[in-house]
């Protein structure tokens, strides 16, 4: 009965279409439900799964909360923990009104920053002060992800605790990724790295855009999303194969460019058309040569 199952056309052709829709099928959704309905979360598992599988959007919140420690593992626990989230939220918000450093009209992501700012010791004396390097990938990376998240308290929280993943437990990997890149795009296509080479142009790809703000607003959000599912898990190195796809995806283009400031300019703000199909191309190489690694820089 297995094999028949197995074999029936009609479960193939939806498993197909699931695929092409981004949703690889009700088996991948129910075993993620599974792991849901556990009295305590078991985030190894939610981290292999994320690793293998596009988290469905319904349930991507809730489970990039649990894997960067917002709300605990126990179930029974989030309700609680998510109040006292936004009880810390709106203390730290109403301080920052109180000493007027935002207003209603303040950009929600500049108000994420400070409350950031505020929380970690680094709030200025003065209300205007220049951004350091850390403070434009905290922004960017806000941005992006207020395109996701419609609950502000939620918003915060997940920005604030990716930044930190990224600064903390990615903080040695993401220098190495320029040289990780180099060598795998040797093996993927070693007449473009040449092109690249050429023209000069390696020192000055748009490496914090990719490695250190993780495709934020180079990548439109259903693409991005699926690219930050791995990082959250467990991996930044899925960073180097999306970047691989789109110098491989844009090399005919790339390969007309011959100077390092064009190439560049032009990687900074890459067409929106096609990116959901290299961000799969990317994940499928990234399989290819690193397996599922889980909780693995």
């Amino acid at each position: 009965m297995k094999r028949m199952m197995a074999d029936d056309p009609q479960r193939n052709f939806r498993s197909i279409y699931y695929e092409k829709v981004g949703f690889r099928g009700v088996e991948e959704k129910k075993s993620l439900e599974i792991l849901l309905k556990d009295d305590r979360l078991d985030t190894e598992k939610l981290c292999m799964f994320s690793q293998r599988f596009p988290l469905p959007s319904m349930y991507r919140i809730l489970v990039w909360k649990v894997q960067l420690g917002i709300i605990p593992p126990h179930r029974e626990s989030h309700a609680v923990v998510m109040m006292h989230r936004k009880e810390q939220y709106q203390d730290i918000h109403h301080a920052l009104q109180v000493m007027r450093f935002i207003q209603d009209s303040t950009p929600k992501v500049e108000v994420y920053l400070h409350m950031h700012h505020l929380e970690s010791g680094r709030l200025s004396r003065t209300l205007t002060y220049p951004l350091d390097p850390k403070d434009e990938q905290f922004l960017d990376i806000a941005k992006s992800m207020e395109e996701m998240v419609d609950d502000d308290v939620d918003c915060y929280w997940l920005v604030r605790s990716f930044v930190n993943l990224l600064n903390t437990k990615y903080k040695d990997s993401l220098p190495q990724l320029p040289k990780t890149f180099e060598h795998f795009l040797t093996l993927e296509d070693s007449r473009l790295l040449a092109h690249l080479k050429a023209c000069s142009t390696m020192n000055k790809l748009p490496y914090d855009l990719w490695f250190k703000k993780c495709f934020a607003g180079c990548l439109p959000e259903s693409s991005l999303q699926r690219v930050w599912d791995k990082v959250i898990s467990g991996s930044c190195k899925i960073l180097v194969f999306v970047a691989i796809e789109i110098l491989v995806n844009f090399k005919m283009k790339l390969l007309v460019l011959t100077t390092a400031e064009s190439i560049a300019q032009f990687l900074q703000t890459i067409p929106q058309d096609h990116t959901d199909a290299i961000v799969s191309k990317a994940i499928d190489l990234w399989h290819k040569h690193c397996g599922t690694p889980v909780n693995s820089a």
